[in-house]
């Protein structure tokens, strides 16, 4: 099993999209110091690959020099294994590029680092939620990216505005042959700012339904990772996307003073630090925390809000924030619960559907026969690679 750490160099970011609830103004940069203890914290911490992920807010204001020195300061390639105790499963940068210059571009080059940017869809539409020139500044510095050979994949919100849209964006991101993941704009504990732009669950789900109808059309052309996620959750009866998996204690982040929290989304929020890797806690550690007793109540009510529902072994309630966000602080299952019965569900039919056309043709003997022009199936999404 991959372990993930999460570190958010700072919350501070240069755009102001209109729905977004996790950045902060003006808000601390990490120092390669913490760093350094997170790499010393790491050292016999659990015995898993770890994965890196830059988030924010903004990571690249932290600039390039802390860059430079963070990433051989995480990385533990051949000798240095056995020195630092435990051995990276490679790098990942979520950002809206803007501060990405040739020098930063070449060093992401060189440690391989996956960038995920977030472009929600044409100009017009992207430009709305997001403010005035997003879309032509990210768009610049995908550019350079790319010619950097940096692998670049992109992060599509959908909002309440942007949902009546859902053609045009599909069209821009088959169209560029982007691939990408989709979000739902969410509510927030933060501030109210994101509240007007969240989709309710009945919308998501219509939504989420009505793209993967397009995508069966399109497999061989790009990626919508989310539905190769949940057919295959459907498949193994077990979440393999964060949103529909048990992540708790397999995620982990850090701020920008080495608070570790349970997520990036809880950075900031006190009453959810379960330590400082600058005293090199333990996992019973951060057990002990009120964070994660938090989490665990959460489970729990899932466990038994949800033991009816045929779909909570590959979904447990969803995210856990979410579910707290709703609720504004008390226990709750994830808002978008209606969202993932109806996507499931549409697997679900689609699937039994599938395995029953191919029965009958089995009996028929005509199971060689050609699909010539017809469109993908959820069978062939779930055993895409």
């Amino acid at each position: 099993m991959t372990f993930h750490v999460m570190i958010i160099p700072t919350l501070s970011c240069p755009s102001n999209c209109s729905y977004c609830w996790g950045s902060v103004k003006n808000a601390p940069v990490m120092d390669i110091e913490i760093v350094k203890e997170i790499s010393k914290w790491l050292n016999g911490f659990r015995n898993d690959l770890v994965h890196f992920t830059f988030h924010g807010g903004e990571p690249l204001l932290a600039g390039y020099d802390f860059f430079e020195s963070a990433l051989p300061l995480l990385q533990s390639q051949g000798d240095e294994i056995d020195k630092k105790g435990y051995k990276d499963f490679g790098f990942s940068l979520q950002s809206n590029l803007w501060l990405l210059d040739e020098k930063m571009a070449d060093l992401f080059s060189k440690y391989k680092i996956a960038i995920s940017t977030s472009i929600d869809g044409p100009k017009e539409i992207n430009d709305y939620q997001r403010g005035e020139f997003y879309f032509d500044r990210t768009m610049e510095k995908y550019k350079m990216a790319v010619e950097h050979e940096l692998n670049i994949s992109f992060i599509c919100t959908f909002t309440s505005y942007s949902k009546d849209f859902y053609e045009e964006i599909y069209n821009f991101f088959l169209k560029n042959k982007y691939n990408l993941k989709l979000h739902a704009a969410l509510p927030s504990l933060r501030d109210s700012n994101a509240d007007k732009w969240a989709l309710k669950g009945e919308e998501h789900g219509q939504l989420l339904i009505d793209l993967l109808d397009k995508y069966l059309n399109d497999l061989d052309k790009f990626e919508i990772k989310d539905f190769d996620h949940i057919a295959k959750s459907y498949f193994r009866r077990r979440g393999t996307l964060c949103t529909f998996a048990d992540c708790m204690g397999d995620t982990l982040a850090v701020g920008h003073d080495g608070s570790i929290y349970p997520c990036y989304r809880f950075v900031g929020m006190n009453e959810y630090v379960m330590g400082n890797v600058k005293d090199h806690p333990s996992m019973e550690d951060l057990k002990s925390s009120n964070a994660w007793e938090k989490l665990m109540d959460f489970k729990s009510f899932v466990d038994d809000r949800c033991k009816t529902c045929s779909y909570i072994k590959y979904c447990r309630g969803g995210c856990p924030y979410n579910g707290i966000v709703s609720n504004e602080g008390d226990i709750a299952v994830d808002p978008q619960c209606e969202a993932y019965k109806m996507i499931f569900n549409e697997v679900s039919k689609r699937a039994n559907k599938e395995f029953k056309k191919s029965a009958l043709s089995a009996f028929k003997g005509d199971q060689n026969k050609s699909k010539n022009d017809e469109k993908f199936t959820i069978m062939d999404l779930m055993m895409k690679k």
